[in-house]
């Protein structure tokens, strides 16, 4: 449908600067749709997601019909969590800048009820809460109802899912008959409906129609994959997109845990949102997540409600959605701002029939991609940091450091594309060995095949095995009676420091660190030391672990060589 200019709708002059402020001149299309009939004061039911303007598109109204002058609460609205309360108090104080006198107040769990209840009782026309925080006001007789004109419900399938309906119910009751009852969800199951017949007057129906609840600068992938591969190919595609932020999107809490703990054990920054966490972890999450020290998100449903992040690149559905709209959802967290954003979902046996629902609601196209390899991804990270080169040439004047490069190939025996090829070394980092040699070991008795390479010493050693030996990459056994040698095909040359071989075998196999014996380090390859009757228990728990971001492989080394 086609959009408004705000100065069409009529609105006070003080509201119409401060959206001038905020940067908008059209309305989205739900504000096109819902402030008019808001306007009207009838009752609206609105169907759409978070990122669609829809606070705005109630804010609005409701701060139109508040008086300054009255100081008494005039406006509710509910919200399922303290982000989403925190974040629509904000909007709804920004678009109120120049109404002076008018104060909003956010009432959420976790914050001191006696500060709220003397910013209450300064004359608060307007408070966004959450249910139980608003219940607990109410027995409290901290809020009085008697001149509220507008209550709106925000999210109100997500307060229905976090066990509300009572609270909504009991708060709706207790308003006074003349008002005005506005519901926006992303979704409207039954429950829904019934709460529209119960608490509001021939309602209006106002929604995003479907093209429009789809995200077009988002690039769709799904994988099909088995349930124990999910890690890892979700491992692969972290490292081959890099992207800076990611969401993890899983449908139960146990996930979330059992999967953040997986991906902090090989060494990525990740922490997880869900309904079980107190308020003081679910800030220091957020905000660690916002300021970049937590690179990956891994939340439910519930809890992703509210997170306003623009720099999500990337979106995992770890678990496919149970409701269609819930994708919509999900993949509405990247591709922000005019971004462009790229959305993977991970799809098991039958979920593949599910997907092809997902496809015809959205009416869009999610392709199908084969599992990436691991030359694949090294391939990828080589592909963005020449295409970087590519835009350098193109938009930067490089005469000066062409002259360095001129007069250094003058200096020296070696050529501009072996200064080329030693640069992308460089730049790769850890994936070093993958472009000059791929055949790194992936077993100990593949070392026959690998000579020279010299060892730059070792991490931390008690044996006397220095060197890579004379014996074709063997090792020289000097292993204790008790202990077992465990032979892993990743060295020096992928960036691994002894600690991050002790940390992944302690944090993998639950073993106290101060059991492992000396780690003995190489270019290409690490041999450590275990209690022998440990040895197996180690083996099976760092099957499909990686270090470093990089897949290993151990197995045992005593006995081989002797």
């Amino acid at each position: 449908m086609e959009t408004v200019r705000f100065d069409e709708l009529q609105l006070d002059e003080r509201i119409l600067r401060a959206v001038a402020d905020m940067g908008f001149e059209e309305a989205s299309p739900i504000q096109t749709q819902a402030i008019p009939v808001q306007l009207e004061g009838r009752d609206i039911i609105g169907q759409a997601q978070t990122g669609t303007g829809k606070t705005a598109a109630f804010g609005i109204p409701l701060l139109q019909k508040v008086d300054p002058k009255v100081k008494k609460l005039q406006a509710v609205a509910l919200c399922p969590t303290r982000e989403l309360a925190i974040q629509v108090a904000d909007e709804i104080r920004r678009l109120a800048k120049y109404m002076h006198g008018v104060k909003v107040l956010p009432i959420y769990g976790g914050q001191d009820i006696v500060k709220q209840i003397r910013s209450l009782k300064d004359g608060t026309q307007v408070i966004i809460g959450t249910p139980g925080r608003v219940m607990d006001h109410m027995r409290r007789k901290t809020v009085k109802f008697d001149f509220v004109q507008t209550v709106v419900m925000d999210e109100a399938d997500e307060m229905l899912n976090m066990g509300f309906l009572e609270d909504m119910e009991t708060i709706l009751s207790q308003l006074p008959e003349e008002r005005q009852t506005v519901m926006f969800s992303a979704t409207m199951p039954p429950a829904i409906l019934d709460i529209a017949r119960k608490f509001q007057q021939e309602p209006v129906n106002v929604k995003v129609v479907k093209k429009e609840l789809t995200v077009p600068k988002v690039t769709q992938y799904y994988y099909e994959v088995k349930p124990k591969s999910k890690l890892e190919v979700m491992c692969r595609l972290l490292d081959m997109y890099a992207p800076k932020l990611s969401v993890v999107f899983c449908n139960t809490k146990k996930q979330v845990d059992e999967l953040v703990q997986s991906l902090q054990g090989r060494g990525y920054f990740a922490e997880g949102l869900h309904g079980d966490l107190k308020q003081i972890q679910r800030d220091r999450v957020m905000n660690s997540f916002r300021n970049g020290k937590t690179e990956i998100l891994v939340a439910t449903d519930v809890a992703a409600r509210g997170i306003d992040v623009d720099d999500v690149e990337a979106v995992f559905n770890y678990d496919l959605p149970q409701d269609d709209e819930y994708y919509v959802h999900r993949i509405g967290r990247t591709g922000r701002a005019g971004r462009e954003g790229i959305a993977f979902s991970f799809v098991v046996g039958k979920e593949v029939y599910k997907l092809r629902d997902i496809q015809r609601y959205c009416k869009t196209k999610i392709v199908p991609q084969a599992i990436p390899s691991l030359n694949d991804v090294t391939a990828i990270k080589v592909d963005k940091i020449l295409e970087g080169v590519a835009e350098t040439i193109g938009d930067t004047d490089l005469s000066k450091t062409v002259n360095i490069i001129e007069k250094k190939l003058l200096e020296e025996d070696y050529t501009s594309l072996d200064l080329a090829a030693a640069l992308l070394r460089m730049m790769m980092g850890e994936e070093n060995e993958d472009i000059i040699d791929t055949r790194e070991p992936r077993s100990l008795d593949e070392l026959e095949g690998f000579g020279g390479g010299n060892s730059r010493g070792r991490g931390r050693s008690n044996s006397n095995s220095g060197g890579r030996g004379g014996n074709g990459g063997r090792y020289d056994s000097s292993t204790r009676d008790d202990m077992a040698r465990l032979f892993i095909n990743i060295g020096k040359n992928q960036n691994v420091k002894p600690g991050d071989i002790l940390g992944a075998i302690a944090g993998e196999s639950g073993m106290p660190g101060k059991m492992v014996g000396s780690i003995d380090m190489y270019d290409k390859y690490t041999f450590v030391e275990v209690p022998r009757e440990s040895a197996d228990a180690v083996l099976t728990a760092m099957k499909d672990v990686k270090i470093k971001g990089k897949n290993i492989h151990m197995e045992k080394a005593n006995g081989k060589g002797k």
